[in-house]
């Protein structure tokens, strides 16, 4: 199991806020998201004699984006086109909102009847950061953002929530623009500069990198440390629950702020881990 640097872990207890991804991050529902993904594109690249869907295929075209824009690469990634449709369409309508939508209700069906049990490790990071006065919120891709942290017991530690219907509602650009990101900073009444990405898909970081925030910080769940590095994390664990002490204010109180750090010296640097499951984002 891998773990930060000193240096890197220290930043997490002088930054104001966590910006934590949902799926993958704080509940392990990429496997649910996985399988309506595969569902809903395995039949329809059978039916249309289109080369099969693959798990490679989700990790690249899927994984983190937006429901429609993870349905539009993944079709562009078969040469296909589909109208654009109506997020009222009906799952049977073949758009690609209607495609979106029957992915959606698949998901739907699979929370419904098994749930979600949040990952330990990063409940234990999330309740500590908050008892050490670490401001929290959710920004996701995710359109059920609010069902899934309610499912999981999480919905009453956060007061900001960015999701999908949030992002769609205002005319938000999803990851990997930093838009939703930058979002959940105002909403806080934080700069991007303050806060922490939590994140586990190379989109994610990438939204964390191009935004400039404090520190992004990936959490391997399949997608593989060093491509969270290449995309824009500062450093990656495998578990959130490693870096529960570096919550510590206390103790960082009387430690060198690593934003003050010498000059020439790097305010962070990147560790990596090893395997997991990743998400995919709605």
């Amino acid at each position: 199991m891998s773990s930060a640097t000193p240096r890197d872990a220290s930043r997490l207890a002088h930054l104001d806020a966590l910006l934590f991804d949902l799926d993958g991050v704080l509940t392990p529902t990429a496997e649910v998201h996985m399988r309506a993904w595969s569902r809903l594109f395995g039949e329809y690249f059978a039916a249309h004699d289109l080369a099969p869907y693959t798990e490679a295929d989700y990790f690249e075209h899927v994984d983190g984006r937006p429901r429609y824009d993870g349905v539009r690469a993944m079709l562009a990634a078969r040469d296909v086109v589909l109208p654009e449709g109506s997020p009222d369409d009906g799952p049977d309508t073949e758009t690609v909102c209607g495609l979106g939508n029957r992915k959606n209700a698949a998901f739907a069906a699979e929370l419904a009847e098994n749930g979600v049990t949040p990952y330990p490790g990063s409940v234990a990071f999330l309740d500590r950061a908050i008892a050490e006065g670490v401001r929290v919120a959710v920004v996701s891709s995710s359109r059920n953002a609010v069902p899934v942290l309610e499912a999981a017991g999480l919905r009453d530690r956060f007061d900001v929530i960015v999701d999908g219907v949030v992002a769609a509602a205002e005319g938000i650009t999803g990851k990997p623009a930093p838009d939703t990101y930058l979002e959940g900073a105002r909403r806080l009444g934080l700069t991007a500069d303050d806060c922490v990405v939590v994140e586990d898909a190379q989109s994610g970081v990438e939204a964390g990198r191009r935004g400039a925030f404090g520190l992004v910080l990936g959490v391997d769940r399949g997608t593989g440390a060093q491509t969270l590095l290449d995309f824009g994390a500062d450093l990656v664990v495998d578990d959130l629950g490693t870096l529960v002490e570096a919550l510590d204010r206390t103790r960082a109180s009387s430690a060198p702020n690593p934003d003050q750090a010498t000059p020439g010296t790097p305010s962070t640097s990147s560790t990596s881990s090893t395997t997991g499951t990743t998400e995919a984002q709605s």
